[in-house]
């Protein structure tokens, strides 16, 4: 039923028509004439017909009120979050894999939720796991009230709890987290297949407290943070930029000696064998290549183009024509200078970006003139600075002076990267697939930044190593709903836009004239292509609930 206008004449008539269907077609049946349009809006009877029919409909009274402030939340919840991660939760495996390994555990709480919970908190709010407890109460999480600050910390020990060796023989100590880690693999590789390129890169973490028994220890802190302990985080992507696996060395680990143990444990904690392995320079040794070329494995590496005497001296002195090269970004395109040299069997692909190349040149003239002005007040400072000290030489014993060859010995870098590599690939692919390790710190920045690591407060090896582990979660369910939306053709929201218009989709409960009801806000820009991209639907706008007085029991 609905308000017709028909025009007769000069003027408008407005009649009460109605859809009815007569010999097997619909027709429209005229219920009643109001009158001439400018009569009706006049007088006031399409609002007292309005008012009149509202009365019978409850809902509608129910949100007009609520819309004009006329009723009182009585509990506002917010939904975003469970609706969207709760359900890629249960599809990445992520739910299904924790239950699996906590079937022949007696908890006396939900470990599952509690470790869903605290993934949830680094994915929408992040910060400390004591915020996190008053947090919870502002969402809505089915199965997890009741779960409190000490549940969580006691479902993180447990997921960085060593547990027993697979066979007697094998000496390395594993833990919870990597049996979990062992079962998403699984999961994902029977849905997308076995992965054939294992982006690998480091990063440290710094702690505000001692850090654990044994993890926390002083080291080269890439957080400029040397006067604390710190933990060495590595993870490792698939070629898809899929979370595989990470992995905790103490603070005082290098890079060089991480890359074989991760060789190891990919092919025998996942099955790995033929995955191409891409690391960066600081992975890079003559005795990592050495291994990895006596066990066939795959890589691209980045290379030591300044201390490597060899690339030094012959690679770049290579008089091989380069070839321009176009690699499309999200916005604009990379041009890149590309030649292949090989020196007894040796592969190297030599790399260079006029755009970084002219940034390394701003920088360094930059850095000069700040050079020259200090030379003229005094040089007693200067040689403390590892920026000044490249550039600078001692003619005389007595003082500092800018040192031209060293200022041109540095230009020759501008832009270069140089790749080593056993594959057969064209260097096209070879540079492309190393540009991808940028997802890998990306990943980096976003466990630190948008989930928050840190603060670390946590005094177990085993709670720390759970608390790291509740964020490689957070990237798996992070990377899936981004990896949706790339999909579909809708514009790609930004990432705090998503979070922002989730949190912002709430329930609220109010009451009129004794009767309660629950509501649904009004969703925001990126919650449809959210949705869309998850197969989402919303829940209704308008529930009943049951009354908040409870009734007598029948006699």
């Amino acid at each position: 039923m609905f308000i017709r206008v028909k025009k007769i004449g000069q003027y408008e008539y407005l009649y009460l028509v109605q859809n009815v269907r007569e010999g097997g077609r619909h027709v429209q049946k005229v219920i009643s004439t109001l009158g001439r349009r400018d009569d009706v809006e006049n007088s006031g009877l399409l609002d007292g017909l309005i008012a009149s029919a509202a009365r019978h409909s409850r809902r509608s009274i129910v949100l007009s009120r609520f819309y004009r402030g006329e009723l009182a939340e009585l509990r506002r919840r917010s939904i975003g979050p469970d609706l969207v991660f709760g359900r890629l939760w249960q599809e990445t495996g992520c739910a299904g894999s924790l239950r699996q390994h906590l079937a022949d555990r007696h908890f006396g709480f939900d470990v599952e939720r509690a470790v869903y919970l605290t993934v949830l908190h680094r994915l929408m709010v992040s910060g400390s796991d004591r915020r996190a407890a008053s947090w919870r109460e502002t969402i809505e999480v089915p199965g997890a009230d009741g779960i409190t600050l000490d549940h969580a910390y006691k479902a993180m020990a447990w997921l960085g709890e060593p547990i027993a060796p697979v066979t007697p023989d094998d000496a390395r100590e594993r833990y919870q987290a990597e049996v979990i880690e062992e079962a998403l693999y699984a999961h994902r590789r029977a849905l997308f297949g076995a992965a054939v390129v294992a982006f690998f890169d480091t990063t440290s973490l710094y702690f505000e407290g001692r850090g654990g028994a044994t993890l926390g220890q002083r080291g080269h802190s890439k957080d400029y943070r040397p006067q604390l302990n710190q933990v060495v985080l590595g993870i490792v992507l698939d070629e898809n930029d899929r979370p595989i696996t990470s992995f905790l060395w103490p603070g005082n680990t290098t890079d060089v000696t991480t890359l074989l143990p991760v060789v190891e444990r990919l092919r025998s904690r996942f099955g790995i064998n033929r995955a191409c392995v891409v690391a960066d320079r600081g992975m890079i040794s003559a005795a990592t290549i050495a291994q990895l070329e006596a066990q066939g494995i795959d890589y691209i590496l980045g290379a030591r183009e300044r201390s490597s005497k060899e690339i030094r001296d012959t690679v770049l002195n290579d008089d091989g024509v380069s070839v321009p090269l176009i690699i499309p970004r999200q916005k604009g395109a990379t041009e890149l200078a590309v030649k292949e040299v090989k020196i007894a069997g040796r592969r190297y692909i030599v790399c260079r970006n006029p755009e970084e190349a002219r940034k390394d040149a701003e920088t360094r003239a930059k850095l000069l003139s700040d050079l020259t002005r200090k030379l003229s007040q005094g040089d007693k400072a200067l040689v403390g600075n590892s920026g000044y000290r490249r550039f600078l030489v001692a003619p005389d014993g007595a003082g500092f002076a800018i040192d031209p060859a060293k200022v041109e010995a540095d230009a020759a870098f501008d832009g270069l990267f140089v790749l080593r590599t056993n594959m057969k690939l064209s260097p096209l692919a070879v540079v492309l697939r190393y540009r991808q390790l940028l997802s890998v710190e990306q990943s980096f920045l976003a466990s630190k930044t948008l989930m928050a690591t840190r603060p670390v407060y946590h005094r177990t090896d085993a709670a720390i190593r759970g608390h790291i582990f509740c964020t490689f979660l957070a990237l798996i369910l992070r990377h899936e709903l981004l990896a949706r939306l790339a999909k579909r053709k809708d514009p790609m929201p930004e990432w705090q836009q998503i979070i922002d218009d989730l949190a912002d989709l709430s329930v609220v409960d109010v009451e009129q004239d004794g009767r309660r009801a629950r509501l649904r806000t009004a969703p925001r820009a990126s919650i449809d292509p959210v949705c869309r991209a998850v197969g989402l639907s919303l829940p209704p706008v308008f529930q009943e609930m049951p009354s908040s007085k409870s009734r007598e029991p029948a006699t």
